[in-house]
């Protein structure tokens, strides 16, 4: 490239070097050093004796392919830039590749966590940790501003983690330029000098070295510190990884050193270790640098956010999701990230892409929760996975989102606190109340006991967190401002417990007499619990006046081994719902715990079945003005119930017809669509009205 300057910096070499750039190579410029000053050293004489604006490091065990330096360089328009690193692929082939080029740094516990990911999906410039040092390229002066690689880490490594902290911290970039590729002879150097045993102690010797200096945050540091003082005498056993007693040793030995490196780092940072440790993650990024300031315009762009597959709509969320994302789409392009359960339900998925712009579904590993000695509910542990936070984050990014959907209490880890983007959650079922109403039904296990205290502790706070909730009652509302103080107008209740109710054809002919029809997944205990309940204490009492009966069940994961009564018929999975709904005389609601709205209750209303419930199943839906179904809570009342429905079709038909209006009127996905956009875009225009013109946090 015209004007490019190419300084070669001899570390004090022993060999040919020399001789060889100038009898090859006349036109490169040499450094040379009388001792050799290691990577850190090297590369600080460099940027001082360079002249032009940006600097490139190459290490001598790199190879570079052709359009290198051209996508390196071509985002440095940005003055905020501060460095772009290359794609890194291993010379070795065979090597597992550690080193991409795609960093990442995460606090954890009190501990430093580095590493570098894989990425096919990000083909273009993206945030990341920190730059390279063997193949990047440097905003000169601010590389000098920050005094270059810290020796402190002297002979190597986390020099170049340590300065893109700190450029982070200055409230500067750092940037992954996939475009620009490089190939890496793995410690082609210094693996020929120094032993595998002394790399390892220097590494983790310079992790506690860098959390010594540029840690500031004294809630970070103490928990640290902590840990650093339970492995040095190794009082307990830790899950996550820990600095080595040698480690250790070796750090104290620069501690001099750490004082004055950790007062230089501290001087002109303008924002604190949590945010830095943000800025680099897509989502964040976006909405720091690309957001602020910035209205709406257009469609929105909305993100939801799921812990269980969409397709096929076995379950009440999944019919909720699905029904909300397909209204959506004609207002708003919308996105999905989604867990599935295992692989093979990754091929069903495909039928939601019809439905929204983009879907990526993530197969939920198995996270073991041994671990009791927390505080965090099981229920939040067990969805808690890196890769599907970076998969959030990503997605933010690449698809330019404006609106994060959250779906269920477990996503709502997932909020990112943004300052331009809203988080909204929808507690399909508030998971402390369903906890406490299994707790009354008689489920009085430990663990159970143990997870709503959990999860009383939990939900409160998780709440506060996000920008809305969305809820599907007005009981579920009142419920939550009585659990969370605060929340006030920020519950909705009218925008998502909706079907698409033209979908479902109303009928109350030819069904057949004498049948009983119950939908719902058997994987959420609550269907278990009330079938449970209904076939021990109900059913018998309406087998004694109506023998004849047969009680159909609709739903997946049946208890295998249970010993069903002769009267009961299993029909699992069916390719249609609105098939039985259309078939059987009585829909059974048996439900005793959980919370929200039954979109099994909206189904059947909207088909014309006659149903019977529980109170806490038709809780939202039933009211003594306007009857909707028959609403029982003994076994004696609910099967006296159920049996007057089956003799009196007059009745029946009268709350069918009342059931339906309430349907279309109050639940139906089309017009609740609406409420819901512009409550989107309320909250967008909020956010990003009321922001100043600098995004910047105080120090922490």
């Amino acid at each position: 490239m015209p004007g490019t300057e190419i300084l070669v910096v001899d570390n004090a070499s022993t060999d040919d070097s020399l001789e060889f750039l100038k009898t090859e190579c006349p036109e490169v410029h040499v450094l040379e050093l009388a001792v050799n000053e290691g990577f850190a050293g090297a590369c600080n004489r460099a940027a001082q004796a360079v002249k032009n604006d940006i600097v490139v490091f190459l290490n001598n065990d790199m190879r570079v392919e052709d359009n290198f330096l051209p996508a390196l360089l071509s985002e440095f328009s940005d003055p905020l830039l501060f460095a772009a690193s290359s794609q890194i692929f291993f010379a070795n082939k065979a090597k597992v590749r550690e080193e991409t080029g795609l960093t990442e740094v995460w606090w954890q516990e009190g501990t430093l966590h580095v590493g570098h990911r894989t990425d096919p999906l990000v083909e273009t410039a993206y945030p990341c940790a920190y730059p390279g040092g063997g193949s990047s390229a440097f905003d000169r002066a601010k590389f000098l501003e920050l005094g270059g690689f810290d020796s402190l880490y002297h002979p190597f490594y986390y020099e170049d983690t340590d300065l893109g902290f700190r450029a982070w911290k200055r409230g500067w970039k750092v940037l992954y330029q996939p475009q620009s590729i490089v190939h890496h002879e793995h410690r082609g150097t210094i693996g020929k000098k120094f032993s595998p045993d002394f790399i390892d102690t220097v590494v983790r010797s310079n992790s506690l070295l860098y959390c010594w200096k540029n840690i500031h945050n004294w809630g970070f540091l103490g928990s640290h510190l902590w840990r650093c003082f339970l492995s040095s005498f190794g009082q307990r056993k830790q899950p996550m990884p820990r600095p080595s007693s040698d480690a250790i040793r070796h750090g104290f030995k620069k501690l001099g050193q750490v004082v004055l490196s950790r007062w230089r780092a501290h001087q002109g940072r303008k924002v604190g270790d949590k945010e830095a440790f943000q800025r680099p993650l897509g989502g964040y990024f976006r909405d720091c640098f690309d957001l602020a300031g910035k209205p709406s315009s257009g469609r929105l762009n909305v993100l939801f956010v799921s812990p269980y597959p969409i397709e096929p709509p076995t379950h009440g969320g999944a019919v909720f999701m699905k029904e909300t994302i397909r209204a959506l789409q004609s207002r708003a392009n919308v996105h999905v990230v989604s867990f599935v359960d295992h692989a093979g339900q990754l091929e069903s998925q495909k039928g939601l892409l019809p439905e929204c712009e983009s879907a990526l579904f993530l197969v939920r590993p198995s996270i073991s929760l041994a671990d009791q000695w927390t505080l965090t509910p099981n229920a939040i542990r067990e969805f808690r996975v890196r890769d599907f936070a970076w998969a959030i984050h990503r997605t933010i990014m690449l698809k330019k989102i404006d609106v994060v959907q959250l779906e269920y209490t477990t996503m709502g880890q997932y909020a990112g606190g943004y300052r331009n983007i809203p988080c909204m959650l929808f507690e399909h079922d508030i998971s402390a109340q369903s906890l406490w109403r299994r707790i009354q039904a008689g489920d009085r296990d430990f663990d159970t006991l143990l997870e709503y205290v959990r999860m009383r502790l939990y939900e409160p706070k998780l709440l506060r967190r996000v920008e809305r909730v969305q809820v599907c009652s007005r009981d579920n509302a009142k419920y939550l401002r009585r659990l969370v103080g605060g929340l006030g107008n920020r519950v909705d209740c009218d925008t998502r417990a909706t079907i698409d109710v033209g979908g479902y054809q109303y009928s109350m002919n030819g069904r057949e007499p004498d049948s009983l029809l119950f939908i719902g997944s058997f994987r959420h205990s609550p269907n278990l619990d009330a079938i449970r309940w209904f076939i021990n204490e109900v059913f018998p009492l309406i087998l004694k006046e109506r023998p004849q009966t047969l009680l159909y069940l609709v739903g997946s994961d049946a208890p295998e081994g249970w010993n069903w009564h002769p009267s009961v018929r299993l029909l699992g999975m069916v390719p249609d719902i609105k098939s039985p709904l259309q078939r059987y005389s009585v829909f059974v609601c048996p439900i005793l715990s959980g919370s929200g709205i039954r979109v099994k209750l909206l189904e059947a209303f909207a088909s014309g079945i006659p149903v019977v419930s529980t109170s806490v199943g038709a809780e939202g839906l039933a009211s003594e003005s306007v009857p909707v179904c028959e609403v029982a809570d003994s076994p004696t009342a609910f099967a006296q119930a159920t049996l007057r429905l089956l003799a009196d079709e007059t009745h029946g038909r009268a709350l069918a017809q009342e059931a339906r209006r309430l349907v279309e009127s109050h639940r139906d996905s089309r017009t609740a669509i609406a409420r819901l956009e512009a409550l989107y875009r309320d909250e967008v225009g909020r956010m990003r009205g009321a922001l100043s013109k600098t995004y910047i946090s105080p120090a922490t």
